[in-house]
């Protein structure tokens, strides 16, 4: 037995977790009595939300708290590569939405029942500002990340006159924690064949043929976010072949952020991978979970996608100033997707509003749009996380690239 799991253990995770993937789709479809195969992809996704929180809260807080005055930080620079990426992404779901113009049926959507949209973008930045000031403790139990990262900074910082043995205690707890999401990400091959199982013997392949144009104009959009704009991103500031350290990411981030449909649970992964990119613990202990907060590209995709759909269902003109005002407003609109219940999808209403599309047709699209999260979730998530890993460490490279040092890609 030990010598099996020492094999198992020498494959790499990537591998395991396509086997997972391979295994638990086979089950969705020949077995699809089994449900006890499911709990796995529940207790492994429960186990990461869980540990998450307290992992961002200690490692962001220490982080700040060992800073030291003068020491270089480029989390400037990182912000400044989220909100383009964002941004970039509604321009690019804005644009092929015209040039492939999709309806859909709404009478055949009902709307997402008891779900609340907010009611203008006012309402988003109070709900997120409200989030900041939320109690520290509440905001680790009910995993609020806004709140998480406001008060492990304002913490971290106080701490920066701390004594070294309470800078000391700080890393060992951060180390501790840190060890605990490597044990919960090695049973991440299981959890995953769980998850796969779910999606496949929920919905199975009917999910491709009912609104199958929306679909692939929406994976469309974001296949050509993570596979040009973002590349095109890390060239313009590392003067190098992107594609590299993008597949890394897609790779090492992506599949497990599709699975998991969940980027506050794959922050560990993007953390583990950051580090083996080598990268400074300093600056991505800050700017990955800051990343699951406002680097929502493929967020801003869904808003703009869905919206259109309405918009082109209902016949309506649109103007190129107000196609670009959609392109920002996704994009805000996006960055607060984390402070709304439902996420990107129940922010939709407020995009329609911009055309003037009533509330209960709005509601109809967010219907539309549980219909097919099963896919649209999984692949919003699995671009988003990727990318926040992925723009943290083009901001680190192109300091490397200034300093001479050569790039591990």
């Amino acid at each position: 037995m030990k010598a099996i799991v020492e094999k198992w253990n020498s494959i790499s995770l990537v591998k395991r977790i396509l086997c997972g993937l391979v295994i638990g789709a086979i089950l969705g479809f020949v077995a699809k009595e089994a449900t006890v195969i499911g709990l796995l992809g529940e207790l492994f996704v429960g186990a990461l939300k869980a540990v998450a929180p307290i992992l961002v809260f200690f490692l962001v807080m220490g982080a700040l708290a060992q800073h030291k005055d003068g020491q270089k930080s480029n989390m400037g620079t990182v912000i400044g590569l989220y909100l383009i990426a964002t941004f970039s992404a509604g321009l690019v779901a804005v644009i092929a939405s015209f040039i492939f113009p999709v309806t859909v049926n709404l009478g055949a959507a009902a709307a997402a029942d008891g779900a609340s949209a907010p009611g203008g973008i006012g309402e988003v930045l109070k709900t997120l500002l409200l989030n900041v000031v939320s109690n520290p403790v509440g905001s680790i139990v009910d995993a609020n990340y806004i709140g998480i990262l406001a008060w492990a900074v304002v913490f971290g910082l106080a701490l920066r006159k701390s004594s070294d043995k309470t800078k000391s205690l700080l890393s060992d707890i951060s180390d501790a924690v840190t060890q605990a999401v490597r044990w919960v990400i090695s049973f991440a091959p299981f959890g995953i064949m769980g998850l796969m199982y779910n999606s496949v013997s929920t919905s199975g392949a009917s999910i491709f043929s009912d609104y199958g144009k929306l679909l692939a104009l929406l994976l469309g959009c974001m296949a050509f976010v993570a596979l040009v704009i973002n590349p095109l991103i890390v060239f313009l500031n590392i003067k190098q072949n992107p594609y590299p350290l993008v597949f890394k990411c897609l790779k090492d981030s992506g599949i497990t952020a599709f699975c998991t449909r969940s980027s506050a649970a794959n922050i560990p992964v993007n953390m583990e991978l950051c580090k083996n990119l080598g990268l400074n613990e300093d600056n991505y202990s800050v700017s990955i979970p800051l990343g699951a907060t406002i680097n929502m590209g493929g967020a801003a995709v869904t808003i703009s996608v869905l919206s259109l759909a309405a918009v082109h269902t209902l016949g309506i003109k649109v103007d190129i100033p107000t196609a670009l005002i959609l392109s920002l407003l996704s994009a805000v609109s996006a960055c607060g997707a984390s402070g709304v219940a439902g996420g990107s999808l129940l922010l939709i209403p407020l995009a329609c509003s911009l055309f003037g599309i009533s509330n209960d047709i709005a509601m109809q699209m967010v219907g539309v749009g549980f219909i097919i999260g099963v896919i649209q979730d999984s692949c919003e998530t699995g671009l988003n996380s990727s990318t926040d890993a992925l723009l943290t460490a083009t901001a680190e490279f192109k300091q490397w690239k200034k300093e001479g040092r050569k790039l591990p890609i």
